[in-house]
């Protein structure tokens, strides 16, 4: 079978995703999961968008060596060399030029003629190729492009040196059979299209980036570019699990594979979704909560009798385990340390220690702690960061007929005890007015939500938090039976990474 070869952009294009920022370790976490996981490409970010970035980049391209790792960059020359700085110690560098093609774009963008842009195209494509040999090129808005004008193109970057040519359905507004009959017009109209890979790079605006990107496969791509949930800008991208196992599901109908390990999908999907902050819905295919269970009792009975019967997937195919130990309060590190190798979780020893003691905390107050239970307390472990205050002591006051208040105690950068008090709209409001009083840090609440873990009366809440400062977003997670407490962690963590960023601590 041919093989398709499945780009990754979560570190670029899903990081651009509003409020999605990843620090320079989270980065770097998500890129050796994704070589774990048996991507073909990386694209590891944007260097010319800042210093901090390039850094970023370039530490991955020095440390995962399987995978092509990919730096974007727009076509001008001090970006593509600096796209060069950022990968050339990669083991498989790629550079990957774009430049709009759309008459919209050129009129009310960029202000310049199709000419002035295909001599733009060439000329920084070889710039390009006289620092590596693969290189990729994208006609940016290219489902809006009057096809005519993107052979063209297609066929000048080709002759320049690009190794594959990207078509982006940038503002989602392709229809599959539309988006189809573009590849299959490339296919035929471009003369040297045989000397490069066909990719597609599709934008969800329309719900329609999976569908499109899996036509564009039928119809002679043989690179997608997707990311992990779908992140991306606006709506998203396609979705990297739902392409990787539609292929794997309908063989019959695509014939072709990759090189994905679909066990990796859950645990990556997981990663992404604890490190930007950005939850994945319930009913979302492949990795939501709901995606392998049965409520229905017609449905259930089937599952029962057969899993086909109402499953195309078996859950254990990405990755979703089967649990074979019960964990509670008298269950030891030894047993805890086995679920999680189970789960696909290995953690150093000063990890394992805090994880073991928050298990034992949450342990204490359920009588059975199960592996969404579990994978919540890893990812407070994944989502920590170096802590300028830390919650010591957290007591609220409230009710229907009296004022919400909050006392609080944090230990402060040189271990004093640090407390304060006051009042808010409700208790979560309260704790946050008290914290901030201590730690006096100007920001903005964004964004608050709350979910339950698991089922029952003592689950665990997640709380997820965005906080703005001078333009700049930070998430904050935090997780306990008790949402109060969860929702003071969660803010904490988020002004934590505030300080961290302005080396305020």
């Amino acid at each position: 079978m041919d093989r398709v070869i499945v780009f990754d952009t979560t570190l670029r294009d899903g990081e651009q995703a509003a409020g999605g920022v990843l620090n320079f370790h989270e980065k770097l976490d998500i890129a050796r999961q994704l070589d774990a996981l048996g991507v073909d490409v990386i694209e590891a970010g944007f260097p010319a968008n800042s210093a901090t970035e390039l850094d970023a980049v370039r530490s991955i391209a020095q440390e995962v060596r399987r995978p092509a790792i990919c730096a974007l960059t727009h076509a001008h020359a001090n970006a593509v060399d600096q796209a060069w700085e950022a990968v050339k110690k990669a083991a498989h560098p790629r550079i990957h030029v774009f430049l709009s093609a759309s008459d919209i774009h050129l009129m009310y963008q960029l202000k310049k003629s199709r000419d002035e842009i295909l001599d733009s195209a060439q000329e920084m494509v070889a710039r390009a190729k006289q620092y590596c040999n693969d290189i990729e090129f994208s006609p940016m808005d290219a489902s809006r492009t009057e096809p005519s004008y993107l052979y063209r193109i297609l066929q000048a970057v080709i002759d320049a040196g690009a190794t594959t040519v990207n078509i982006p359905d940038t503002v989602g507004y392709a229809i599959p059979a539309e988006f189809g009959k573009l590849i299959s017009g490339i296919c035929s109209n471009v003369p040297n299209i045989s000397k490069a890979v066909i990719s597609v790079h599709c934008h969800n605006d329309l719900g329609l980036a999976v569908a499109n990107s899996l036509e564009a496969v039928r119809c002679g791509a043989r690179q997608v570019e997707c990311t992990i949930n779908g992140i991306g800008e606006r709506a998203g991208n396609a979705s990297l699990e739902e392409i990787v196992m539609a292929i794997k599901t309908r063989k019959d109908l695509y014939d072709v594979e990759t090189a994905v390990n679909a066990r990796q999908i859950y645990k990556t999907s997981r990663m992404v979704s604890e490190l930007t902050g950005f939850l994945v819905q319930p009913n979302k295919a492949i990795v939501g909560a709901n995606a392998f269970r049965h409520q229905s009792g017609i449905h259930q009975d089937g599952v029962i009798k057969k899993a086909i019967t109402y499953e195309i997937m078996d859950p254990r195919e990405i990755g979703i385990p089967g649990s074979s130990l019960v964990l509670g309060k008298l269950s030891g590190k030894h047993g805890f340390q086995e679920r999680l190798a189970e789960l696909g979780y290995t953690l150093g020893e000063d990890a394992l220690n805090r994880a073991f003691q928050a298990f034992k905390e949450v342990a204490a107050k359920k009588k059975e702690v199960n592996d969404r239970d579990i994978e919540s307390i890893v990812a407070q472990e994944r989502h920590s960061v170096a802590e300028a205050y830390h919650l010591d002591h957290i007591e609220v006051s409230c009710g229907d007929h009296s004022i919400p208040t909050a006392t609080v105690r944090l230990i402060g950068p040189d271990g004093q005890a640090l407390a304060d008090a006051a009042l808010g709209t409700g208790p979560v409001d309260a704790v946050y007015k008290a914290i901030n009083r201590i730690v006096k840090v100007p920001n903005n609440l964004t964004e608050f939500s709350v979910k339950s873990v698991t089922e029952g009366i003592d689950a665990i809440g997640e709380v997820l938090i965005r906080i703005e400062s001078d333009g700049i977003t930070y998430s904050g997670r935090g997780a306990s039976t008790d949402v109060i407490v969860a929702s003071a962690k969660a803010y904490m963590n988020a002004l934590n990474r505030l300080l961290q960023s302005k080396g305020r601590a």
